[in-house]
């Protein structure tokens, strides 16, 4: 068991630096997870939020490729876990089958699948205690790295404003799930389901998407006026996308004179708007052929 040791300590620490590496490549996603869990009250505590474990994971990785207090190493890492699947064994009794943000976008994971790698990680940690010469060194040293790893993230990861962003407050769209609109390049089509002109545009839009296998990521937000249903207006257009309902002040204030409006977000800025020529501003601003 003891020559396994050294060979599980690296194993452990490539997973933690790779969970931490999946966050850091979107931390909004990481964001909206924790608050959508109630881990959060707001996106500003979020994002100091996800920053601090992101920099933990990286630390506690790093520091698992040395000997140095590994036996210690592994008690908090008994500590972290420990407390992450507690929480997520509560998701998992309440219902929640979302992507639990353990490995950020990159590789979704339920509540349920996140328990089973966390007992996995549990027991790989408890054989390394067993089993792990540890040697010592000065603290200061550890927690120096510790704490500049963490407060590096800001640096690395710096936080984003927010306040002018028009779409802030949607982070979870019906076929999709958690959806971080502040990172990558996005579509947000605003729909009247009764307009024909909406339903023209979707119908295009749903083409387009067929038609191009990068068509990029593409999100709608309805207001629903009369009696047509999304799925009355996904049957008349041919086109599914992930969606979220808005009221009626929120709908006017997106759109211009009339509706449809699309707007072209990257990494969180509103980059252009189009009331019309969807079809060529698209393949114009993402370049498909």
């Amino acid at each position: 068991m003891k020559t396994l040791s050294r060979p599980l300590q690296i194993i452990l620490a490539i997973t933690f630096i790779f969970s931490a590496y999946t966050k850091a490549v979107g931390p909004g996603f990481f964001e909206i997870t924790l608050m959508d869990q109630g881990l959060a009250p707001n996106r500003a505590f979020a994002g100091h939020m996800a920053r601090f474990f992101i920099g933990l994971e990286f630390a506690l990785g790093l520091l698992m490729f040395f000997p140095f207090f590994i036996k210690q190493l592994m008690q908090f890492t008994f500590l972290l876990l420990g407390g992450f699947t507690v929480h997520l064994i509560y998701l998992w009794s309440i219902g929640d089958t979302e992507n639990c943000g353990c490995f950020g976008e990159m590789i979704s994971m339920t509540p349920e699948q996140s328990i089973l790698k966390n007992l996995v990680m549990l027991a790989v940690a408890f054989v390394i205690f067993k089993t792990a010469k540890s040697q010592k060194i000065s603290k200061i040293i550890v927690f120096g790295f510790i704490g500049a790893t963490i407060l590096s993230m800001w640096l690395f990861l710096p936080m984003p404003n927010h306040e002018d962003f028009p779409f802030d407050t949607f982070t979870h769209f019906e076929y999709k799930g958690r959806s971080d609109l502040s990172s990558g390049e996005n579509l947000i089509a605003v729909f009247n389901l009764d307009c024909e002109h909406c339903q023209e545009a979707a119908t295009t839009l749903g083409e387009l998407q067929r038609k191009f296998k990068d068509f990029p990521e593409l999100y709608v937000l309805f207001y629903q006026e009369g009696s047509t249903t999304v799925e009355g207006f996904e049957s008349i257009t041919q086109s599914t996308f992930p969606y979220a309902f808005i009221d009626v002040n929120t709908f006017f204030d997106l759109i211009g004179d009339s509706p449809p409006r699309i707007y072209y977000l990257n990494k969180g800025v509103v980059a252009e708007i189009w009331d019309a020529d969807f079809t060529e501003n698209i393949l114009k601003t993402f370049d498909l052929e």
